[in-house]
């Protein structure tokens, strides 16, 4: 409150697993984020961001890939372990072991099974040799005492996950339901599987151990570690299995359409029970972020928008859109009969006539007809009940594949989910009196066919529902939940507000001193084709992408359109913009965000690699960490240069410093490297770095240099305002 200036920081955010060291076993390791922590300082940024790192292994294959589906919301990750780490005194077959480990696993790529594998394999190795001599240790002791509470239950699921080759708890027989006495059972001395109960504590006390010695360095060297809190869990994890009551097993969370997805997402995650975690004041929230703690010191909340309200959607669908807003104030059967909506049943069900499936299958109509519909009304069908929920046509649709008479499998299917998404209103399955409309109903074949008055009144219930009856109830759901979360800790709690956001979601990050993301090809205003930087609010995380969009380069590439709009209307030139994000097109996008007057810039490191041709080789496409489209996509991007590189590299070091200290953003004071980077100072650095070579702007706005009068004018408190 004393300062004239409000504070300002930079940072660079980065998936664990994208990292790129001399050191590890094909994908980013804790102990990496040493050296990342000593070029964030060199760079000017106080602040490295992570994506999830809690443990994913629910189906032992790629899928586990994706960092926001947690099998334990404890646990940390055991990829992201170094098992050279684990001793001092490793014999030569292990350590020829992890040298080929290293040789084979240096792909472009993470390979995730095989990387997984491998650690696994040797850390077990070497836990054979030394499991006695660490466990006795009063260091294990104190960690597992501090933390049996979750420790035993993970290392329990994972004996049982590997045992009936399943994670699946419903499958397990009689510990299929969670009690301490079986647990006690499960992970006693006793047991001839001790030593592999043993093994998952030994891995997470080490990983706990080497994020504990990253994070004290980071804090040493003035920089913020920021984690991610995931929105959800996966069905099949150890909190599910120890804790249903408080999770609602028979939905599953997702988005609605929005600019991620036009046809909304699916995550799979139960949605939360609110009411039955309210009863001990969301205990099981507190104790997560009380975890997240001792190791970040600030976290980014996924889908914020959740802790107002959720996408709910029957764990029967496969994709995002028929779904409902939970909690939400549905629309009555009294309400619609008193706006002379009546027919129920034609408005909930699919609306499918013979005219739309002649249109959508062609001379197959009739084949598919026979085999997913039966006839209700002369003309109209109904499906069967083998297929009447979007699970039950993949099943039954793959048993189809290869007949002559069907187009591939993947068409077949979506054509027939289309079908079932063809209506107009949506049934509460748990009060059949209750109605929500369905999102975007005004697109459907169904509501086309109404009459204009039943289309009148839906549209208006519609826009009710969606955006003006909610406000209330959804302001107050967050302000039971999300006050509880930012009690938990001291760590600096972030929103991630993009997507369909009601009125009553800034309002209230407002009131709670939470602060917001801000993406400029995604504004939060409607009339806005891109974000202005220079307007954002003080209490706001800029960012020119994210892991959910495409890279800047990517973007820029992708879409001929936006790119001219974007050059015409931001950089201010009717010249044709380069086809690709040159290095001056990425400065004059960075030197925006870093000006902007927003509390935090953070740039994503691929869009900082922007900046120098030399690391512009790799195609664009392919720095893209996710494509939130595909449930199924394989998160395995790894960046293409070592960290140890980057920390040599001056001229980039340079350009980005220049960019971070030429805004006014505070930056952390340079001090010596990290001891295991054989380089000079960085006070040689500093002496010896020379002005990056002369570079030819596009136009003189996209000079990245400030000006003289710029850093004059920025004196003046006004200036400052404005900007």
């Amino acid at each position: 409150m004393l300062r004239e200036v409000p504070w300002r920081g930079a940072g660079v955010a980065i998936p664990m697993f994208s990292i790129r060291s001399e050191a590890d076993l094909g994908v980013g390791e804790f102990l990496d984020l040493k050296l990342l922590v000593d070029w964030a300082v060199r760079s000017g940024f106080h602040l490295v961001q992570l994506l999830p790192i809690n443990d994913t292994s629910v189906h032992g294959m790629w899928w586990d890939s994706y960092p926001y589906s947690s099998l334990s919301v404890f646990a940390l990750h055991p990829l992201y372990l170094r098992v050279q780490a684990l001793s001092e005194n490793l014999p030569e077959d292990i350590k020829k072991e992890i040298q080929e480990a290293k040789e084979q696993l240096d792909g472009k790529d993470v390979d995730y099974e095989t990387t997984m594998a491998a650690k696994l394999a040797i850390a077990k190795k070497i836990f054979e040799r030394e499991k006695n001599l660490i466990l006795s240790s009063s260091s294990f002791q104190k960690y597992f005492s501090e933390n049996e509470e979750w420790l035993k239950p993970y290392a329990a699921f994972c004996f049982l996950r590997d045992f009936f080759e399943i994670s699946d708890h419903s499958q397990w027989g009689r510990f299929s339901h969670y009690s301490r006495e079986k647990l006690e059972k499960l992970v006693s001395k006793d047991c001839l599987h001790h030593d592999i109960i043993l093994f998952h504590y030994y891995v997470q006390f080490h990983l706990h151990v080497q994020l504990s010695e990253a994070a004290e360095y980071a804090r040493m060297k003035g920089v913020i570690l920021k984690g991610d809190l995931p929105i959800g869990v996966d069905r099949n994890s150890v909190d599910t299995w120890v804790y249903p009551n408080l999770f609602r097993m028979n939905t599953s969370t997702g988005a609605p359409p929005d600019y991620f997805d036009k046809n909304g997402q699916n995550w799979g995650f139960p949605t939360y029970n609110w009411e039955e975690m309210s009863k001990d004041n969301y205990a099981w929230w507190r104790a997560r972020l009380t975890q997240m703690g001792k190791y970040f010191t600030a976290y980014r909340i996924d889908h914020i928008l959740g802790f107002f309200r959720i996408w709910e959607l029957p764990d029967h669908t496969m994709t995002g859109l028929i779904g409902k807003f939970r909690p939400s104030i549905p629309l009555s059967q009294e309400e619609l009969e008193r706006e002379g909506i009546w027919d129920f049943d034609r408005l909930s069900c699919p609306y499918i006539r013979q005219e739309l499936l002649q249109e959508k299958f062609g001379t197959s109509w009739t084949y598919i007809a026979s085999n997913f519909l039966s006839e209700c009304q002369k003309g109209r069908y109904e499906f069967n009940e083998d297929c009447n929920t979007e699970r039950k046509i993949a099943s039954k649709v793959k048993t189809f594949a290869g007949k002559p008479m069907l187009e591939r499998e993947e068409k077949l299917r979506n054509d027939l989910f289309d079908l079932l998404k063809n209506i107009v209103l949506i049934r509460d399955p748990e009060d059949s009196r209750k109605f929500y409309p369905r999102f975007n109903l005004e697109d459907t074949l169904s509501f086309q066919d109404l009459d204009d008055h039943s289309k009148n009144v839906l549209k208006r219930l519609y826009y009710d529902y969606y955006f003006h009856r909610q406000e209330n109830l959804w302001r107050q759901n967050a302000m039971k939940t999300l006050p509880v979360l930012l009690n938990s800790s001291d760590m600096l709690a972030c929103g991630e507000d993009l997507g369909l956001i009601p009125a009553c979601v800034h309002p209230v990050m407002q009131e709670l001193g939470l602060i917001g993301l801000r993406i400029q090809r995604m504004p939060s205003e409607p009339d806005l084709e891109f974000g202005i930087p220079s307007q954002y609010s003080y209490m706001t995380v800029c960012a020119p992408s994210c892991h959910d969009c495409s890279t800047l380069r990517a973007w820029w590439e992708e879409d001929e359109e936006r790119r001219y709009q974007y050059f015409k209307s931001v950089v201010g030139s009717d010249a044709l913009p380069p086809s690709q994000c040159v290095p001056d097109i990425a400065h004059f996008i960075i030197r925006q965000h870093v000006e902007a007057p927003s509390m935090w810039a953070i740039f994503p490191l691929q869009d900082l690699l922007a900046l120098k041709e030399e690391y512009m080789t790799r195609p664009a496409t392919e720095e893209t960490i996710n494509d939130p489209t595909n449930p199924k996509h394989y998160w395995r991007y790894r960046v293409h240069v070592t960290l140890e590189s980057l920390v040599k590299d001056k001229e980039l070091v340079s350009i980005i410093k220049d960019l971070v200290r030429g805004s006014g953003r505070s930056h952390p004071p340079l001090g010596e490297p990290d001891a295991q980077v054989n380089q000079e100072t960085v006070g040689e650095i500093v002496e010896k770095q020379q002005p990056s070579g002369e570079r030819i702007p596009i136009s003189k706005q996209l000079s990245g240099v400030p000006r003289k009068e710029d850093l004059c004018i920025l004196k003046s408190p006004r200036a400052i305002h404005e900007v």
